[in-house]
């Protein structure tokens, strides 16, 4: 690949951090995205400033030939359009080939959750691995892990923002949980008891450590970051399901935070109370949840309404009186 497309791309990826928070994943994303793109651009002899509207096109209906989904290569295009133009921006080109490509259009499918009764399960098996802990160590890795559950489907918070959620954001208050999300922006969520207790048991613990200089995160661990990495929590979310008879497969962090939109919403919450609470930017992400208030819809028609089931029964008896 000509050095000169990498040189765009990582001008582009440090305009992405210092101007618009882009987050390390998101720029790891971008990176890898525009890599492939200027890669594909390689094998047609032209460039990332020479690129045309054909090119782009061509380049949509290979992902498509590949058999990426509608939603991975409408998320490719979406980091293309921002790349161009940032570049006529910086007037490496006069146009945007992106400008009139229309984005392909994912296919909407629902969320994979959890029962009520599963989460249950989830619980049920953390406790029991807290209880039946053979040793200190086995303890502790069995109540961060229960903390770790409790607050991801008390606050239906991202994998990325538990992870990273310092110890002085849930000290001060535990009756509420400071979050900082996409593009740095804070949120504060309620906590229930059994997260608040979560916490506090937390503390104790704390308290028993000889903690580090400058220790700060809630779920600290060694390595680069100095907090567990989600690849290791979701691992450890795969052995609690296998503990609760669930196949691993079925459970993640974010089937977690779908669990904890759906069960509000089953429950009578607000869609624009929930889309707070997910820290969505836009309403129109939070309304994947909708069959979930559809049901809920039609099941409070079937219950009450006096045409339905046992009232419409009960009202022709009336008539025939």
């Amino acid at each position: 690949m000509p050095p000169e497309n990498i040189h765009l791309i990582e001008n582009f990826l440090e305009m992405m951090s210092a101007e618009r928070g882009a987050v390390a994943n998101t720029i790891t994303a971008y990176r890898r995205d525009l890599l492939d793109y200027a890669g594909f651009l390689s094998g047609t002899k032209t460039n990332l400033i020479k690129a045309s509207n054909s090119d782009v096109s061509s380049y949509l209906s290979a992902l498509n030939n590949d058999g990426y989904s509608g939603a991975s290569a409408a998320r490719r295009l979406s980091c293309i359009k921002q790349f161009h133009r940032f570049l006529c921006a910086e007037n490496l080109r006069s146009d945007d080939p992106t400008r009139i490509i229309q984005s392909p259009k994912p296919r909407k499918s629902l969320p994979r959750i959890l029962s009520e009764s599963e989460v249950d399960a989830l619980f049920e098996a953390a406790q029991k691995a807290i209880q039946n802990a053979n040793s200190p160590a086995a303890q502790k890795r069995a109540r961060r892990i229960y903390v770790m559950l409790e607050l991801l489907y008390a606050t239906g918070m991202r994998v990325s923002e538990l992870i990273a959620l310092k110890r002085e954001a849930v000290m001060r208050d535990a009756h509420f949980l400071t979050i900082v999300g996409k593009g740095g922006r804070e949120r504060i969520v309620p906590l229930t008891d059994k997260a608040r207790d979560g916490i506090l048991m937390l503390a104790e613990d704390f308290k028993k450590e000889k903690l580090p200089k400058g220790e700060k995160y809630l779920f600290a661990a060694g390595g680069k970051s100095g907090h567990i990495s989600r690849q290791v929590f979701a691992r450890m979310l795969k052995d609690l399901a296998l503990a609760a008879h669930i196949a691993p497969h079925r459970v993640s962090p974010h089937v977690l935070r779908h669990a904890f939109a759906s069960h509000l919403l089953a429950g009578g919450a607000d869609l624009r109370v929930v889309q707070v609470l997910l820290g969505h930017a836009d309403i129109s992400t939070t309304q994947i949840y909708t069959h979930v208030l559809d049901e809920r819809l039609q099941r409070l028609v079937q219950n009450h309404h006096p045409m339905s089931g046992q009232g419409k029964m009960s009202g022709q008896g009336k008539m025939s009186k």
